[in-house]
């Protein structure tokens, strides 16, 4: 998958360029990370020092099979992140045609094109060997439903998933030909510690374990991974504060002549008329933001960390 860079969220090194300070002085509020992040104790010598095992895999394997509620004839692979999952998935079968529908998350789009497959943005299930649903979708905060379902290979992105379980659709992750990703990136706020999940048929499960090779998930990952997974209680505090501090952050861009156009709890995405001015106003303040490269008139926001409100609040 190489080339060039494509469009993400962060890149705060760019912004410094351009604005100036230090990346301490930023608030970073063009990814849809939690501000908050899951609160990571100490760690016993060996997860740092010792080739993972399988005991601790297993143990995370069964924490996030309590988490999401995942079919009994589904498997469950741990992975260094929800990316490296989404480059390998389009190996799991010869090359075809994958519908993707955009705007959306756009690595999917070129993992597949990478490993020859071509990229249609409208068909039928029935038209194509593969899908590619995000839910929900980034940036519209979009969710899908069953309905989304059926082509031979159907990948369904749940990195943002974990504000609101009810509308998963891990429910149908023992279908075949359905792969479930989950991330830990997000709703828990350890994007640095590259952990993610594909959940789906046995068969091709265990394709992609190979693909991965041995030991994929550093031992640091596993444990914080169990832990967290099996906090139910701070995952339940985590979804409300999130809502709160979403409408909070509505309140402020439409006082400040913001549309809201879409977005979850995670991020918010507004309509401006100009982005891009937008961004430039609030990087003033170092206050770095997400423009789209296919809206001119749309920016995103995440989530402020408490102690950043005051400045966003000045900065517009």
């Amino acid at each position: 998958m190489g080339g060039a860079a494509r469009d993400h969220g962060g890149g705060l090194d760019a912004a410094l360029a351009r604005h100036g300070g230090v990346r301490a002085g930023w608030i970073d509020l063009s990814t849809g990370i939690n501000p908050l992040p899951y609160p990571v104790p100490p760690l016993p010598d060996d997860a740092w020092s010792a080739l993972p095992d399988s005991a601790a895999s297993a143990a995370l394997e069964r924490a996030a099979r309590n988490h999401w509620n995942v079919p009994d004839g589904a498997a469950i692979l741990a992975a260094p992140g929800a990316s490296a999952l989404i480059a390998r998935l389009p190996a799991l079968t010869g090359a075809g045609r994958v519908h993707i529908a955009p705007p959306t998350y756009n690595e999917h789009a070129a993992a597949f094109a990478a490993h020859g497959w071509e990229v249609a943005e409208t068909a039928k299930a029935s038209e194509v060997a593969a899908r590619v649903i995000v839910n929900p979708n980034n940036p519209t905060g979009d969710w899908h439903g069953a309905e989304a379902l059926g082509a031979p290979l159907t990948v369904i992105d749940e990195s943002f998933a974990d504000i609101r379980p009810e509308r998963s659709l891990i429910a149908h992750a023992d279908t075949p030909g359905v792969i479930v990703l989950k991330s830990f990136g997000k709703f828990w706020g350890l994007a640095g510690l590259r952990l993610g999940f594909a959940i789906g048929a046995p068969e091709l499960i265990a394709r992609l374990r190979e693909l991965l090779g041995p030991w994929p998930v550093s031992g640091p990952a596993l444990a914080v991974g169990e832990l967290a997974l099996n906090d139910t209680g701070w995952a339940a505090r985590t979804r409300k504060r999130l809502d709160r501090d979403a409408a909070r952050l509505d309140g402020l861009m439409q006082g400040a002549g913001a549309e809201l156009a879409g977005g979850c709890a995670l991020f918010r995405l507004y309509r401006v008329g100009d982005a891009a001015g937008w961004q430039a106003r609030l990087a003033k303040h170092h206050i770095w933001s997400r423009c789209f490269p296919y809206a001119a008139d749309w920016l995103r926001l995440g989530l402020p960390a408490p102690g950043a409100w005051d400045r966003l609040e000045a900065a517009l």
